[in-house]
């Protein structure tokens, strides 16, 4: 089948359902039994499929494991996407839902992020929800505050993610996530506190 140049080819119906069910399968067996027993032959037999589908389609457990990353992210971005259309909020209000929704994201995705984590220390980086995350908080602080540096700052800002420190704090600190969001709302604060000390008198 042909499709026109730089368009990537439609996904069957019947392998978009296969691949919805593979995850939903995978997200079961992680939440009942943890990352250290999931096989793919198990996610199979839960999904109802056949192996060689699980196998042709992610090829190993990293592949299914980065899946599931992927496809929790563009869970996130469509729930972020709705609140902004939501009575259109302002940029700080976006940042604080965005940041508030990334800790979660990442809380529910501890498991797998520490597995990637552990892969390649610095492939979060380059990653591209990485980039995608980068992008958008510069957008909105650049917003907020006009004149600083957005950049720098949403670098900082994305450390609190780092799936390492995130679960230490859940883990050792026992720290729930809305005190980690409360941290997150005092930088936000503080970033506007910052813009409106910089604008002339």
């Amino acid at each position: 089948m042909t499709t026109p140049a730089g368009r990537a080819p439609t996904e069957r119906a019947d392998a978009a359902r296969n691949r919805l069910r593979i995850l939903d399968a995978a997200r079961r067996l992680l939440a009942a039994d943890g990352f250290a027993e999931l096989s793919l032959d198990a996610v199979a037999k839960e999904a109802g499929v056949g192996v060689g589908t699980v196998y042709r389609r992610f090829h190993n457990r990293a592949g299914l494991v980065y899946a599931l990353i992927e496809d929790n992210e563009t869970r996130f971005q469509e729930a972020f996407a709705r609140h902004c259309e939501d009575g259109a909020p302002s940029a700080r209000e976006r940042l604080r839902a965005f940041l508030h929704g990334m800790a979660e994201l990442v809380d529910d995705n501890r498991e797998l992020l520490l597995l990637a984590e552990a892969s390649a220390p610095a492939g979060r980086y380059h990653s591209t929800p990485f980039r995608r995350h980068h992008e958008q908080i510069v957008t909105m602080v650049a917003e907020l505050a006009p004149g600083v540096d957005a950049a720098y700052l949403a670098d900082l800002l994305l450390m609190a993610y780092t799936p390492g420190l995130f679960d230490f704090q859940r883990t050792e600190r026992g720290w729930d996530v809305d005190r980690i969001k409360g941290g997150l709302d005092a930088l936000v604060a503080g970033i506007g506190a910052a813009a409106r000390t910089d604008r002339p008198t």
